[in-house]
């Protein structure tokens, strides 16, 4: 008898706590105003109007107002179903963590209720799941069965190596071929800094990208202890560190700069963006950060 074939894995065990705290708590929070939060995405060209005070600016026709002399804005039907993709950043500095969890287990907790909310929400959803070394993508599907598998899947995959190289160079081109435009795209990463993907702006255009990172607290604020020994994860050594020291205190300052600079500049709009920490309710976070986008209220 295998024994494995009748034990349910850790990541669909992980889902089926995640799907009870989400069918109990999620639809009294959010209501039938789910779709609202990602408004101005997925949705059909109908006609040309008049604009009015309120509507969203970034839906003008340029063209049209400027040959008219007033303001006019295309007007959409929305679609019945969002398409919703989970891009997974798994680098190796997610592997980090000073607490109970570490940064990729945070990560991975927030992709399956990003999913199970899509199931509920009768959307699509798939996983584009990025390491150093290699890209598995899963097309969007429709029906919680299957948006379970999805989900399964992304949550199983293994940790990557070590000696695979430390950021995740993604393909974009490759993206804009495995997605259907319009798509809400999730980023979830550490967003160590490098530089700004090339064809940005026009990923932006095609997509909804709304950008899901990850801290330790260690991150934010070193902590307040004497000399520590910290491993190195990608040659091994052992390192002498003092976090109270000024230098170290001024590296890091400098690096939380950086950090957030990168942060900013790939999504300079806060509602577009969603920073969490390993300590925190993921559940609750996300849905704070969905109401700020229904309403419009910055966080």
């Amino acid at each position: 008898m295998n024994v494995s074939t009748l034990s349910p894995s850790p990541s669909s065990s992980l889902l089926r706590k995640l799907e009870w705290r989400v069918r109990h708590t999620a639809d009294s929070l959010l209501g039938g105003e789910y779709r609202s939060a990602f408004r101005g995405r997925g949705r059909e060209f109908d006609q040309v109007v008049q604009y009015a005070y309120g509507d969203d600016l970034r839906d003008i026709d340029w063209n049209v107002t400027a040959r008219l002399g007033e303001p006019y804005r295309k007007k959409f039907i929305e679609e019945r179903e969002l398409t919703v993709v989970l891009l997974f950043d798994d680098s190796v500095s997610l592997q980090f963590g000073s607490a109970s969890r570490s940064k990729r287990d945070t990560l991975l907790e927030l992709a399956g209720l990003c999913a199970l909310l899509s199931a509920g929400n009768r959307d699509r959803a798939g996983f584009w799941h990025a390491t150093p070394e290699t890209h598995i993508v899963r097309e969007p599907v429709r029906g919680r069965t299957a948006i379970l598998e999805t989900a399964t899947a992304l949550l199983a995959q293994p940790i990557p190596s070590l000696d695979g190289g430390s950021d995740v160079d993604l393909d974009w081109r490759r993206f804009f071929h495995a997605f259907p435009r319009h798509s809400v795209v999730l980023w979830l990463g550490d967003f160590s800094p490098r530089a700004i993907p090339q064809g940005w702006p026009a990923l932006r255009r095609r997509y909804q990208l709304i950008g899901l990172r990850v801290e330790d607290p260690w991150e934010r604020a070193l902590p307040d202890a004497g000399p520590l020994t910290v491993v190195d994860p990608l040659t091994g050594e052992l390192i002498p560190f003092d976090p109270r020291s000024r230098a170290a205190r001024r590296r890091h300052a400098a690096w939380v700069r950086e950090r957030d600079t990168y942060w900013n500049a790939l999504f300079p709009a806060p509602l577009d963006r969603l920073t969490v920490d390993t300590r925190d309710d993921l559940l609750l976070s996300m849905i704070g950060f969905l109401r700020a986008r229904m309403h419009g209220v910055k966080r």
